[in-house]
């Protein structure tokens, strides 16, 4: 099993980490890098963006055994959702997104998210978060690792378009930016700690650790 998933090739095997009650899968999916996760507990699945290869997304799924039973989508930016309606279709799986995005999908979104939601797989709960500024309606998910895990109490968090390694996700204007940066400050800076780890909807992984000491030259250059 693999358990180093800083950086996945598109189109390879899923890097996957075992955290007890859950398992997470990552698996880049696009030539875009776009990464899509799957969380399997309970013998239930979550996966988390679509974003592209409906195909290899179906694959995951059966990989991770048991149904998938939602798909969450981060925001509403086509390059994540490229698969969903395929996808649905294959598994039935209900569709979340957040709020101010969901009109934007490619098929109807059975549960609107909102700030502090939360999102059950089996016997584990993941905590909403909306990071308005990439777009209005983007969503994060917050998953504690469970006492069996390695890292019991450890904070697992996909951030979509909304975090990166080196900074914020792209904004568009002074207002966004600044919408963007205060929502990850009080909600993903000033609520989890260092050894939080950060999926990012593109490429490598990182922790908050690792990016906390960068918040002030981000407001400094403006994205």
């Amino acid at each position: 099993m693999t358990t180093d998933d800083a950086r996945v090739i598109p189109g390879g095997p899923a890097a996957v980490h075992d955290l007890g009650l859950v398992v997470l899968r990552k698996a880049s999916v696009s030539a875009q890098d776009n990464n899509a996760y799957l969380l399997t507990a309970g013998g239930e699945q979550l996966l988390v963006d679509a974003a592209d290869d409906a195909d290899r997304l179906l694959a995951l799924v059966a990989e991770g055994g048991g149904p998938l039973t939602a798909v969450v989508t981060t925001h509403r930016h086509w390059d994540h959702h490229r698969a969903l309606a395929e996808v649905v279709a294959a598994t039935g799986a209900a569709v979340l997104a957040g709020s101010d995005d969901a009109d934007a999908l490619p098929v109807p979104v059975d549960r609107r998210l909102q700030h502090g939601d939360t999102v059950r797989l089996g016997d584990v709960a993941l905590d909403v978060i909306c990071l308005r500024g990439h777009t209005p309606g983007s969503v994060a998910l917050a998953l504690t690792e469970p006492a069996d895990g390695p890292h019991p109490g450890r904070v697992h968090l996909l951030t979509g378009d909304s975090l990166f390694p080196g900074g914020p996700g792209r904004t568009t204007s002074p207002e966004d930016f600044t919408s963007l940066m205060y929502d990850l400050e009080a909600r993903v800076f000033g609520r989890f700690p260092d050894d939080t780890v950060v999926y990012p909807g593109h490429g490598t992984d990182t922790t908050l650790g690792t990016e906390r000491p960068q918040i002030a030259a981000w407001r400094a250059r403006g994205w």
